[in-house]
């Protein structure tokens, strides 16, 4: 008989708001320093931004993959198992020819295991930009990525999906209290409005916490958000590099849900389109 792992009085998050370049080593290195943030904070999970392997501004693609046994994936798997430390990360997976990549978020847990990847379902085609260019979508219909990390389970996501209710419903239908979103939210006009305002409203309409973790640098906004299931919005950061270490209040989580019981009263159901 197996028994679920109790749930703390507060899950400790560490929010690693990076400057990612295309220098693939370098970029390990941040991480690891990003690590020892999170171990000394005692943290049980670390959020690293979208494309954290290797990031490129004018559009990341198959020159950056790496397989999942890479360096990248396999620094993740022994730093968490090192530490002690979750960790969801966003990286670049190889497609399936040469001239194609695949956007993905890997999910390691404590232990060091891999708990799953998402292939990016909703491809950035928009503002200018067109993802579909270098990199091939995941495919819609695939099971929902979940991670449990102390007794509290996080669905995964990524930045453009964001856009997309049915993608963050889909998280909260498979039991997730928190929606983790790593993101290399492109800059321009009016997009950190879109950011804030949308991590709030994907936190108020599933009553679920949101961890909108971006890049910083060249070309994207950072303002990584901490959002509450009522929508206060209790960690911003800025545009610049850091790291920050917050706690999650489950038994808060439970007392909105519980006043605000609007996903019971739901009468449609999200189904992945053919």
């Amino acid at each position: 008989m197996t028994t679920a792992p109790p749930v703390r009085p507060a899950v400790r998050v560490t929010v690693g708001q990076l400057r990612v370049s295309d220098d693939h080593a370098a970029n390990r290195a941040v991480v690891a320093g990003a690590f020892d943030t999170a171990a000394r904070a005692r943290a049980d999970l670390l959020v690293l931004p979208e494309y954290a392997s290797g990031f490129d501004p004018r559009g990341t693609g198959p020159e950056h993959a790496e397989p999942l046994d890479g360096p990248f994936v396999t620094l993740l798997r022994e730093r968490a198992a090192r530490d002690g430390v979750a960790v969801v990360a966003g990286t670049t997976l190889p497609g399936t020819g040469p001239d194609r990549g695949v956007n993905a978020v890997v999910a390691v847990d404590g232990t060091g295991a891999l708990a799953g990847v998402y292939r990016k379902v909703h491809l950035y085609d928009a503002f200018g930009h067109r993802e579909s260019d270098r990199l091939e979508p995941g495919p819609a219909d695939a099971p929902p990525l979940t991670l449990d990390v102390a007794g509290v389970r996080l669905g995964v996501l990524t930045c453009y999906d964001l856009r997309f209710p049915e993608s963050a419903r889909r998280l909260v239908d498979a039991g997730a209290d928190v929606l983790v979103v790593p993101a290399a939210w492109a800059a321009g006009p009016l997009k950190d409005l879109h950011w804030r305002t949308l991590a709030t409203a994907r936190a108020i309409e599933n009553t679920a916490v949101v961890l909108a973790v971006g890049q910083a640098g060249k070309g994207v906004t950072g303002r990584s958000l901490v959002v509450g299931p009522d929508g206060v919005v209790g960690l911003e950061l800025g545009e610049d590099p850091e790291l920050r270490t917050v706690d999650l209040d489950p038994a808060a989580l439970a007392e909105v849900r519980d006043r605000n019981p609007a996903l019971t009263h739901r009468r449609y159901r999200v189904v992945p389109a053919p």
